[in-house]
């Protein structure tokens, strides 16, 4: 469950941040980016601060 909460808050935020950039400002690109590095660095580190704040949450596997 978790995997999947993380994956759709990735997407939406890429896709918001997409269009964001064509509509309103190029700097929105930022974004997207700041998602990347994030998913990046959790297939390295196999961390990730949205499963974290998740378990808090008290979402389950």
């Amino acid at each position: 469950m978790k995997n999947r909460i993380v994956r759709a808050v990735a997407g939406s935020l890429v896709l918001i941040s997409l269009a964001l950039s064509v509509y309103v400002n190029h700097n929105w690109l930022w974004l997207t980016a700041f998602v990347g590095a994030n998913l990046l660095q959790s297939s390295i580190t196999k961390w990730c601060l949205m499963e974290d704040i998740l378990t808090k949450l008290g979402v389950k596997d």
